[in-house]
This record gives C-alpha cells, structure tokens and sequence, in this order.
C-alpha cells in the first residue's frame, strides 16, 4: 500500500570531515610524524572524561586570529558512547612560515553545541577544559592545510549562494483554501489493497473509483471532481461504497502515526470550499477576509492577525512574506512577488520584540541572536554508533540501474531509484537514514563505508543528491564507525546571514510505472521553529 508520506520522507552546517577515516592515508616525512599525527585528537580531563577534537575548520585567519570550527567527541566516565557535538573557537596564534606550521599559543571557546544538551554546568566545564587544553592537544596545525581549508570553504559558500530563491507561484486567497500539490501532470497507478487508481504523484490522498470521478480525501471528508486538477466540492454522503476502505485505511494510519495523509487533517470539522490544484510549484498566502493588520510594537511594521502566514507590511504599504526561510516582498497581495535578502530588510524587522506574536521569524532576519543560534543550531551534528558486521541497506530500482553524470562532478547517479546512489572510481556508495555504505555493485551487498567520496563536497544545489554532502564519517573503529549528518541532510541550509528550507530548485521526479519523488521546497508552508526538534514546521492553517 502507497505512503504519501513519500514526498514528506524526502522532503526530509557545513563541517567537512571528510579527512576524518582517512587520516590513515596521510604519508608524513619523518621528522614531522609528531607534528603531523592523525585526527581525531585527545585529551582526559581530570574526571576521567575523554574529549576528542576533530580536525578544525577555519573560518577565518587574519592578523594572527584563527577562528575555527571544530566537532568534538565527548565520552563521560562511566559511560559507554561518546556524544558529538561542535565547538567553536577564537585563537592567538604563531605562525612560522619558513615550517608552514601554525602553532595556537592560547584560545577562547565562545560556543559549544551539542544536539538537546542544556546542561548549562556540563557546557561551562567544556568550555573550561578546552580553552586549558586546545593548544597542547592541536599541536601545531599546517598552515597549507589551513589555507587550503579556508578555500574549500570559500568554494562552499559560492555553492551555498547557488541555492536558489526565485519566488515560486504565490497565490493569494481571502478564504480559507487548501493549496493541493501534485508533482507534474497526475499519473495514475492501480492501488491493489484498494482496487481503484491513486494519483501517485501527490502526498495528498487522491483516488478514482469505479464511478470514474476523482476524489480527494482531507478533513474526514470527501471532494469530489470531473478531473484530477479540479475544480472540486464537497462529495457529501453520495461516494461509493469502495471509498470506504479508502477512508479507514488512512485513518487507521494517522491514529497509528503510520503513513498516510489526511490532507486538510487542521480542519476536522470544516469544509474547505476552495481547494486549490497546482501541477508546478507554488505557495498559498491567505486571509480571512480582508487582510486585518495589527501594529507590532516598536516598529513601523503591522502584520496580518488573520492569516496562519508569516505576512507583513511597512508605513509605505508594502507587504513582506516569508516562505522557507525565504523573504518576499510586493506592492499587492496577488503578484508581483520578488525576492528580498535577509539582510535587504527594513531594519524594522530585527526591532520585532522578543515574546510578541510574530517573534518566530526573527531567525529568518540578519544580525538578530534568533538568526546566529540558528547559523550554529544548523551545524550541530546528529550522530550515530554504526555496527560494521550487522549495519547493511536494500536499494531498489525501476528495472536496472540506470545512471547519469551528476553535475559538477565526476560521478554519476542512479536516476530509477528512490535512494541517493553515486558511483565513483568504481565503488558504489548510498546514503540510508544518515549512513554511507559502498558496494561492488549498483545491487549491493551494501557495507558500511568508512569514507565517503571526495567529490561529494562539489555537488551544487541543482542536484536532487545535494542534502548527502552533509553526511559524514567522523570517526572509525575495527568494530563500529561513527557516523553523523548536520541539518542539511534535512533540508536546512545556511544561506549568507540566515537559514532556509529547502535547495529552492524543482527536481523532475522519476515515473516509469512507479514514482519516485524528489525533494521539495515549496508547497508546504513550511516555517522556522526553534521550538521544534526538527527546527521546521508546515503550515496547518
């Protein structure tokens, strides 16, 4: 049985550790094996806590300051699994260029970031124990390694300004609408369980029974049209009868957290009388009734109090909406929408009080603390303890593999698949839930990788595998190999001053008798929340 949470699964920061695994490659002369020891490094703290620091990340180096980021591995005494987490760190350095060496003669840790961690006295302790043992423990660090660090994170950035923030189609409605995506043109697919076609390419539940019409399930009620685009109404009690296994199988599945759909699931009570159909990506601005607009305090700015959108407007009439972490302003509600940098704003946005109604946007605005929490929340990793003997993965495919060049680099993808498959120098590797694996072959076996390529950093944001570069390998045992993804791998990504949601780019899914859907950035409403764990909420209204 179809899941239509299959687009929500693959709608479903930037530390490049790739080095980390392979450190074992590094081939030293001699007399700088000391200087030069493997990543990860470590020091013991006086409770027996064993602190591992992996190899930094700079961020900026002038005039003998060094500002770095760095991960960081943490095993408590007593405990049997290390927790990972971020550091960052501002260092007085000495520079010897004649050795090509940069030597830290004493640092401060200003951040620590660890996933859920709000231990003030456990970060404060942290904090203490690096600044006292970074410089000893670093050693001296390559200043060729240091340059070229800062050069790769110049060319990440430039890929990172490539995300895209062309306005989608904006539509505006003052009633209360359902905006209804369907990924291209509708493709039907027979449901066996159900016995009746399902538009597939849809996260919302569309079927065609036997009476030849097309209904559209959401609210624990039934809309019904001539098309699968529409326009559609209110079915009423006249359905036939076979909807009924249609009905308890997605309910079933939302009361179980199981898989399905149910599409307007905000709504339980009401009927939506204007249910809005797109083939191509779009967004859904409404009101109820006329925009009514409410001053914020201590700004010039009033925001729309009956509207579940982040929608704005200045003294000069202009009105501003934030869709993905995106801002986008017009003189009128219906169109002529255009992008507006974060830090392009008036500067009345960063004045928005903290505890008013609308202070959740303030991450989406540059220079406020909302915004630099969530620029660091964005490259705090989520880890893992990987099995090497028992860890595997299945890859499927529409008939065989099929592959294609993946641009900007040398390796090609797996285009008939619903999973990330790259092929590079003649190993196979895949990304599941957050784990590398490699294989032989495109069919597997699969085993966990202990690296991943080196041409996964060149992928741009115009590829549909570009959320995989933000998996990493951070460390490797013989029996486990500890792996971790920052939030990109999710979806959010750090663009200039602020994060968003989402490449910005429309992926052309792969339909060959069965769809695969690629990730998505609009149609959702989605929405900043620091509040959440998975930091991004859609809109329910």
């Amino acid at each position: 049985m179809r899941s239509i949470r299959i687009m929500f699964s693959m709608i479903l920061a930037v530390l490049s550790l790739s080095a980390v695994g392979r450190a074992q490659d590094a081939s030293p002369a001699p007399q700088q094996q000391q200087q030069q020891q493997d990543w990860p490094r470590s020091f013991t703290t006086d409770d027996g806590t064993v602190v591992k620091i992996y190899q930094p990340q700079p961020e900026s180096f002038s005039d003998n300051i060094l500002k770095s980021r760095w991960a960081i591995s943490v095993l408590q005494n007593g405990k049997t699994d290390p927790v990972f987490g971020t550091f960052w760190s501002v260092a007085n350095v000495e520079t010897d260029k004649d050795a090509r060496r940069v030597i830290i003669q004493s640092v401060r840790v200003p951040n620590v970031k660890f996933p859920g961690q709000n231990d003030d006295n456990f970060i404060s302790s942290l904090k203490s124990a690096l600044e006292a043992n970074l410089p000893a423990t670093a050693g001296d660090l390559s200043l060729d390694e240091i340059l070229s660090s800062l050069d790769q994170n110049l060319e990440q950035k430039k890929l990172s300004k490539d995300l895209n923030t062309t306005a989608p189609r904006i539509i505006y409605t003052d009633r209360q609408s359902l905006l209804v995506m369907i990924d291209g043109q509708p493709k039907l697919q027979n449901n066996k369980d159900w016995g009746m076609d399902v538009v597939v390419n849809s996260p919302f539940t569309i079927v065609k029974p036997e009476d030849g019409r097309f209904y559209l399930y959401g609210g624990k009620r039934w809309y019904t049209a001539q098309s699968a685009t529409g326009p559609y109404s209110e079915a009423g009690g006249n359905v036939p009868p076979s909807l009924g296994r249609v009905k308890n199988a997605i309910d079933n599945a939302n009361s179980s957290d199981a898989g399905y759909i149910d599409s307007t699931a905000a709504q339980q009570d009401k009927v939506v009388s204007n249910i809005i159909v797109t083939t191509s990506p779009a967004e859904l601005i409404q009101t109820d009734g006329k925009p009514s607009m409410s001053p914020i305090t201590g700004t010039s700015l009033s925001y729309a109090t009956n509207s579940p959108n982040d929608l704005f407007q200045d003294q000069d009439g202009k009105y501003y909406v934030l869709i993905s972490g995106r801002w986008y302003s017009s003189s009128s509600l219906t169109g002529g929408w255009h992008y507006v940098a974060s830090n392009s704003l008036p500067a009345d946005f960063a004045k928005i009080p903290e505890g008013s109604p609308k202070d959740n946007v303030l991450a989406s605005v540059a220079g406020t603390d909302a915004a630099r929490e969530a620029i660091m929340d964005a490259q705090i990793p989520q880890t893992a303890k990987v099995d090497r003997s028992t860890a595997s993965t299945d890859v499927n495919y529409n008939g065989d593999p099929q592959f294609a060049p993946l641009q900007g680099t040398d390796m090609q993808y797996a285009t008939n698949t619903p999973n990330s498959v790259m092929l590079d120098h003649g190993i196979y590797y895949t990304v599941d839930n957050g784990v590398w694996f490699q294989s032989a072959s495109p069919n597997g076996p699969w085993t966990v990788s202990t690296e991943r390529p080196d041409e996964v950093d060149r992928i741009p944001p115009s590829s549909p595998l570009y959320n995989t570069k933000y998996v990493y390998i951070y460390d490797v045992t013989p029996q486990y190999v500890y792996m971790g993804y920052t939030p990109g791998y999710l979806n959010t990504y750090i663009y200039g001053p602020t994060v968003v949601y989402g490449t910005g780019f429309y992926y052309d899914p792969w339909f060959n008798g069965y769809y695969y859907a690629r990730p998505w950035t609009w149609g959702f409403g989605v929405g900043y929340n620091p509040g959440l764990a998975g930091r991004w909420a859609m809109d329910s209204g």
